[in-house]
């Protein structure tokens, strides 16, 4: 059983990285004349507490001979920008922190060259997301954490190595687009790149105004999910005892299904994400002996609304955030003493929650109350990639790459990520990244084991 759970280990080390230039790209067709002094419209979706950040990610690819990658890139870009002219805007904040997107001069998307002496071999295992490559991500001088408003809202950054292999580090406004949205968009880049000639599948939708919020608002749900939790707990004073550490594991799809059965109950049946889920958040909450066993704790995670809206349907091409934020809620001693399918019955009625009458009711929540801060306390999230084609989508025409995917959780380390593993052809693995205190990781691995 051993080899359905694997700790997967990268290499500290720091990654050397030299800038050869900076340039805004600009879209093929004269945007700045045609939208200058215009503006769009952000759903409370694509601009709650959440989603007011970058998401990046980097993606690695063999080497391509004398190629001008930068350029194909760059070229392919500005046709893109055509369709998808949002991302060439900037999000700048109205009357009562909401934000929206405005056009004007000297705007565009962001695309920085740069070189690393070293050639990937140094880097370790290329499979496995390394917080050492942030290297590879463009970030400004003193960029705040969290800064949405003024930036560029597509960063990329295309760095080579000495081998001739090189990566593409990408920051893309998560207010724009949610993972969907996001896959959507770089697909369309990636086909641009390989015809030398725009094509966009399907044809991309902005249509915001779809999730307008209701007036008068009609708030039917208590909204757990952005609520502040007391936290009576040991959890935060564990977890940041000492720093916390990125951990890896790869879990087979054998794994997974052996979850999926254990976790099932005759009443109903869960998913394998329903499993999975819960048996990570009982595996963290005991490797961190959390402390005392009648404190609550939250599991939180986003569920796709898109096929939840039956009344008024997405039109097809629609990349905005479409996500809710699903919250159970458990005793730690229900999660320590108790088994994996009654945790994993409390995932599955989460997720099942989610519908369209919960959005709208979110999306009321959101224009009445505007949160604003992201509340860690007592709580789990865990943000699943795997339902994304992301190396598909990455192919740009130099095959799929070698890694696709996040980089470095320990800023926020109580987000855990379900990612999909790489490969010529997918296996149905599962890559496993957390954060835990270096005390806790021997435990936690022996814990995901464990029934």
């Amino acid at each position: 059983m051993a080899c359905w759970v694997e700790e997967l280990d990268f290499p500290r080390l720091e990654i050397p990285v030299t800038i050869d230039g900076i340039g805004h790209v600009l879209s093929d067709f004269n945007l700045a004349a045609a939208h200058q002094g215009t503006t769009l419209y952000l759903s409370n979706l694509d601009d709650m507490i959440g989603v007011r950040l970058f998401t990046p990610t980097v993606y690695f690819y063999q080497p391509q001979g004398d190629e001008p990658v930068a350029q194909i890139l760059r070229d392919a870009l500005t046709k893109v920008l055509v369709p998808y002219y949002p991302f060439t805007g900037r999000i700048r904040e109205t009357e009562n922190g909401k934000l929206e997107i405005f056009f004007g001069p000297n705007q565009g998307a962001l695309l920085v060259e740069a070189h690393s002496d070293v050639p990937f071999v140094d880097l370790g295992d290329l499979s496995v997301p390394n917080p050492a490559w942030m290297n590879l991500i463009y970030r400004f001088p003193n960029e705040e954490q969290y800064k949405v408003v003024d930036m560029p809202l597509v960063i990329a950054q295309v760095t080579k190595f000495t081998c001739g292999g090189f990566s593409l580090g990408l920051r893309i406004c998560h207010c724009l687009c949610d993972g969907l949205g996001a896959m959507q968009f770089l697909s369309a880049w990636a086909e641009t790149a390989k015809a030398g000639s725009l094509v966009v599948n399907p044809k991309p939708c902005w249509d915001r105004e779809v999730f307008l919020p209701r007036n008068p608002p009609k708030i039917q749900f208590s909204h757990t999910e952005f609520k502040r939790i007391d936290d009576g707990s040991t959890l935060a004073k564990t977890l940041w005892q000492g720093k916390p550490v990125q951990k890896c594991y790869r879990m087979s799809r054998e794994f997974q299904a052996r979850l999926k059965i254990l976790a099932q109950t005759g009443e109903s049946s869960c998913t394998t994400f329903d499993a999975t889920a819960a048996h990570v958040w009982r595996c963290w909450v005991k490797a961190l002996d959390v402390k005392p066993l009648d404190c609550e704790h939250r599991l939180t995670f986003s569920v796709n609304a898109r096929e939840k809206m039956r009344d008024t349907p997405l039109k097809d091409g629609f990349y905005g955030n479409a996500l809710c934020v699903a919250c159970a809620t458990s005793t730690i001693e229900s999660l320590v003493k108790g088994c994996l399918a009654d945790t994993s019955r409390l995932v599955r009625e989460a997720r099942l929650g989610v519908s369209e009458e919960y959005l709208r009711s979110t999306l009321d929540y959101i224009d009445l109350y505007r949160p604003k801060r992201l509340e860690f306390g007592g709580k789990l999230t865990i943000t699943q990639w795997t339902r994304f084609s992301i190396y598909e989508a990455a192919d740009f025409g130099w095959g799929k790459p070698i890694y696709a995917g996040p980089i470095d959780l320990t800023p926020t380390p109580q987000v855990c990520v379900f990612l999909p593993e790489g490969g010529a052809e997918p296996s149905g693995t599962m890559l496993l990244c957390i954060c835990l205190p270096e005390f806790g990781s021997h435990g936690f691995k022996e814990l995901l084991l464990s029934n």
